[in-house]
């Protein structure tokens, strides 16, 4: 289900500990049960690039709610601007985390049209917390695009003060979807094979794609990464995915 007519517009909603924060919202128009999604966006931040994956969702029949998480950092600031500051701090809690996208699930749930199912996805740092959010989170499926540090920490070197979730996924709550580039290095393909192994002993229901050619970020249409025929093949995924567990 495509082309639909929708909205886009920036709300304030309540995430962690009860805060008012921005959100992206998007949507199709008119009043069509539909399911919802929780995007997450990349380490660079709340940009453009990412609202239109928002825009994409709600074009093809979803609610869509993408978190500023940097907001309480630096609400006025630019995206990188913004992304600098909270790299700078170690990246966001995970408890704050999962209050932000917790509460953006629950947004999307108490609109009119919503038809009870959601999903969150997340792309680079996006990816690691929309599977940690899978884990935490009642969401109907999760989507992994090439996050980093699912199952592997950190190296030393990195301003990423995060720890590995791998240890989590007993609690996943919906069957994963995972994307990823062969020439990536965070997560490189020794890690994917690993979360696959885990995931496969666990019974977690579970699908990757791997593409090669590709790195980290070929979702991203703003970057040199970006690589069209694997971010297309991919997008294919995603919808016949979210077809299947949250209905349109």
């Amino acid at each position: 289900m495509t082309d639909h007519a929708v909205l886009g517009e920036e709300i304030a909603f309540q995430g962690a500990n009860g805060d008012w924060i921005e959100g992206f919202y998007a949507r199709p128009l008119g009043r069509t049960a539909r399911g919802s999604v929780v995007v997450i966006h990349h380490m660079p931040g709340y940009d453009e690039a990412t609202k239109e994956i928002a825009l994409r969702f709600a074009r093809h029949g979803y609610g869509a709610l993408m978190p500023n998480l940097y907001f309480r950092e630096a609400p006025t600031a630019a995206p990188d601007d913004a992304a600098a500051i909270a790299r700078a701090q170690g990246g966001v809690p995970d408890a704050r985390l999962l209050g932000d996208v917790g509460g953006a699930r629950e947004y999307l749930l108490h609109q009119p049209a919503a038809n009870g199912k959601s999903a969150v996805i997340g792309y680079c740092s996006g990816g690691r917390q929309a599977f940690l959010a899978g884990c935490e989170l009642p969401f109907d499926a999760v989507v992994d695009c090439y996050g980093a540090f699912v199952v592997n920490q950190p190296p030393s070197e990195s301003p990423m003060k995060v720890s590995a979730v791998i240890d989590r996924a007993s609690k996943l709550s919906g069957p994963v979807l995972g994307l990823f580039g062969n020439d990536d290095s965070y997560p490189g393909p020794e890690e994917v094979n690993a979360l696959d192994a885990e995931l496969t002993k666990l019974n977690k229901p579970h699908e990757f794609h791997r593409y090669d050619g590709a790195g980290h970020a070929f979702f991203n249409t703003a970057a040199p990464s970006y690589r069209p025929e694997a971010a297309k093949d991919a997008w294919g995924h995603i919808f016949r995915f979210f077809d299947t567990y949250l209905g349109a």
